[in-house]
């Protein structure tokens, strides 16, 4: 169970992909943090804080996606199968989401995943973000949305 005032701290960049931008390098930075993981690893300075806060467009492609079957995290059984995606989004950063908007279908041993327009979803499709619900805390415990990532539509395009 998540507590509420973790969830309200972090409702930005959950609704709204609210992220950061460093005035050193200019380079998006995502979930927002101290310190710019760039220029922390280009110069290995120690304290390179020169983050302003930044909204990400929402848009990027699959980098690399998995379907978990079985064994996932307490709380989310009842989702299983479901898709968890590396995003890439348009601004640079990579966030892991869960892709949604999908059918599955397995030939072979392996899934196929499609669009619903019926369009193959894979690596390097465009994707944008939406909110959903994550989790819920039983019937009558917090409903928590947050980002996940449906494929990009051709009327959309």
């Amino acid at each position: 169970m998540e507590s509420p005032s973790r969830h309200w701290r972090t409702k930005d960049q959950r609704y709204r992909l609210l992220g950061e931008k460093c005035l050193n390098c200019g380079k998006g930075i995502f979930p927002p943090r101290d310190v710019c993981p760039h220029c922390a690893e280009e110069t290995k300075a120690k304290n390179p804080e020169a983050q302003v806060p930044y909204q990400f467009s929402g848009k990027g492609k699959v980098y690399s996606h998995s379907t978990i079957y079985d064994a996932p995290p307490e709380g989310f059984e009842k989702y299983v199968p479901y898709t968890v995606a590396l995003v890439m989004l348009e601004e640079g950063p990579m966030l892991t989401a869960q892709l949604t908007d999908i059918t599955r279908k397995i030939s072979g041993g392996v899934t196929q995943l499609f669009n619903v327009e019926g369009e193959p979803v894979d690596i390097g499709t465009q994707v944008e973000m939406v909110t959903r619900v994550l989790s819920e805390d039983g019937p009558k415990g917090i409903i928590n949305y947050g980002h996940k990532f449906r494929p990009l539509l051709k009327r959309q395009t």
